[in-house]
C-alpha cells in the first residue's frame, strides 16, 4: 500500500477542490493548454481522477518539455523513487543493454540466435511460443523486435544468450540506472525482468531521446519498435488514430496484479513532448490482461489527455523522424 492509498489522498488537489466546484470530466479536452505549466496541471488533475477511479496502488513520474529548451515541468511525482517490480517495462532496459553491446561492436543485429524448444517459454506472451517448429534461428534484430512490440517472453531469453544477467546489470549501472536491474537466476543467461523506479524509467527514456543512452542508429531502431503499429495499443495509445499512435513510443508490462506502462509522446515534428512512467500494482481483476481492465482504461483516458492537452506545444530537443507504416495487401 503506497502513500496515496494509505491516506486516501492524491498527489495534487483537483480543479474542483481548488475552485470549490466540481470539474466536468471532459474539461481537460475543451481548451488546449498554452504553456507547459498549464499542461502539467491538467495532466495532474486527470491522473488524480483516473487513478482514484481505478483503485489499487500507483507510482508515477510524468513531465512535460519545458519552454525554450528549459528544464522539463514535472506534472506527476507519485512515489517516484519507490523500487518496484517493473515487469515487461524493463524490456526497454534489456534492449538498451543489448544495443549498447551492438554500439561497441560486440554484437550485430544480423547475427543469429538459436530458438530451441528448451528456450521457448511455454504459453508465454508473444509469437515464439506459437511456432511449434523448433529448433529454428532468428537474427538478434528479429528477437529485439519481438521483445519490444509484442512483448515476447521468449525474446527475453534470446537476449540473455548474448547479454547475461550480470553483464546486463553492469551496463545499466554504468549508465547510471542502479535501480533498473534484472534479477539473476541459477542459469547466468536467464533472469527475471527485475525492478526499476518511476523516476529511473522516466530518466532512461529521456536519455534515449536526448541521444546520450545509445548511438543514433540504435536510438532510431529502438524508437521505431516502440512507435510501431503493433506495439502496445490497449493503454495510452488506444483512443488515438494511426497517425497519433505513431507519435507515441510506449512499452507496457503486466503480471499478477500489476499493470504498468512507460513511454514518450512526440510532437508532429518528432521532438519529445511528454514523458511518462506509470506503475500500478495491487490492482483488482488480476486475471484480466485486456483493454477492459480498470488500470488500462485509466491509462487510455490519460493518453488522450496527453495528446489533447499538448496540442499547442512544441517538443524540445532532437527530432526523431516519425515513420508511418501502412498495411499491405500482399503481392
Amino acid at each position: 500500500m503506497n502513500r496515496r492509498t494509505a491516506l486516501g489522498l492524491g498527489t495534487v488537489a483537483t480543479a474542483g477542490t481548488v475552485l470549490g466546484t466540481a470539474a466536468p470530466a471532459s474539461a481537460e479536452a475543451e481548451v488546449p493548454a498554452a504553456t507547459p505549466e498549464q499542461v502539467a496541471r491538467r495532466v495532474a488533475r486527470v491522473y488524480e481522477r483516473e487513478t482514484t477511479r481505478a483503485g489499487g496502488n500507483w507510482q508515477a513520474y510524468v513531465s512535460v518539455a519545458g519552454s525554450a529548451g528549459g528544464d522539463p515541468v514535472v506534472a506527476v511525482a507519485d512515489d517516484p523513487d519507490l523500487r518496484i517490480e517493473a515487469y515487461s517495462v524493463n524490456k526497454i532496459a534489456v534492449a538498451t543493454a543489448v544495443l549498447d553491446k551492438v554500439d561497441r561492436g560486440l554484437l550485430t543485429l544480423d547475427q543469429r540466435v538459436d530458438v530451441t524448444a528448451a528456450i521457448v517459454v511455454p504459453g508465454g506472451d508473444g509469437i515464439f511460443s506459437l511456432d511449434n517448429a523448433y529448433p529454428s534461428s532468428v537474427t538478434l534484430g528479429h528477437a529485439l523486435a519481438a521483445l519490444l512490440t509484442v512483448s515476447d517472453d521468449t525474446a527475453v531469453r534470446l537476449c540473455g544468450l548474448v547479454c547475461p544477467a550480470a553483464e546486463l546489470n553492469a551496463i545499466l549501472v554504468a549508465k547510471d540506472f542502479p535501480n533498473t536491474q534484472v534479477e539473476p537466476v541459477a542459469n547466468p543467461n536467464r533472469f527475471f525482468l527485475g525492478t526499476s523506479t518511476p523516476r529511473e524509467t522516466h530518466e532512461l527514456l529521456r536519455a534515449l531521446v536526448a541521444g546520450t543512452l545509445l548511438s543514433p542508429a540504435s536510438t532510431a531502431f529502438l524508437l521505431d519498435l516502440l512507435r510501431s503499429p503493433i506495439a502496445f495499443t490497449d493503454g495510452i495509445r488506444r483512443e488515438m488514430s494511426s497517425a497519433e499512435r505513431a507519435r507515441v513510443a510506449t512499452k507496457a508490462g503486466w503480471f499478477g496484479t500489476a499493470r504498468h506502462e512507460a513511454g514518450i509522446v512526440f510532437d508532429p515534428a518528432g521532438a519529445p513532448l511528454l514523458t511518462y512512467a506509470l506503475f500500478a500494482d495491487g490492482q483488482a481483476d488480476p486475471d484480466n490482461f485486456g483493454a477492459t481492465h480498470p488500470a488500462v482504461q485509466a491509462r487510455a483516458r490519460l493518453g488522450r489527455v496527453f495528446l489533447d492537452a499538448t496540442s499547442r506545444l512544441a517538443g524540445a530537443g532532437a527530432r526523431h523522424r516519425l515513420t508511418r507504416q501502412r498495411p499491405s495487401n500482399g503481392g
